[in-house]
């Protein structure tokens, strides 16, 4: 029951996060959904449901169990919040040693990022449990 319990909280707090990260730019989104759909599985299938039937929010969690996938649209705006995320570091005055580990830790993140295979055109769409 304990164990029940805690995947239940980082669930609902990673869905928390996943849903402030759809709103603010520079806070992810989908690794909150991933985190928060794994810990449902284990604690509350109900919300597991509920999450892969969402309408924006199921798709990427399919794409994601069904082969490490990512929208080319998703790429692109992790790209654009990267790029926006260095340049607000940039105009704050950040230091160039700060701005250099912000750009090596994103470029890494970027490289994961762009070399994940694209979900197929004729995928399923919200409703698919994997």
């Amino acid at each position: 029951m304990l164990v029940r319990s805690l995947h239940f909280a980082v669930g609902a707090t990673a869905t928390a996060l996943a849903i402030a990260g759809a709103v603010l730019p520079l806070l992810p989104t989908v690794p909150f959904l991933l985190i928060a759909a794994w810990a449902f599985a284990r604690s509350s299938p109900r919300l597991e449901a509920w999450l892969l039937d969402h309408a924006r929010f199921g798709p990427l969690i399919a794409d994601w169990r069904r082969g490490g996938a990512i929208a080319r649209r998703a790429k692109r705006m992790s790209a654009i919040a990267m790029i926006a995320t260095v340049a607000v570091a940039a105009a704050a005055g950040l230091s160039t040693l700060v701005l250099l580990m912000q750009i090596a830790v994103l470029a890494a993140v970027s490289l994961f990022i762009w070399t994940r295979p694209e979900p197929d055109s004729g995928r399923e769409t919200p409703g698919v449990r994997r």
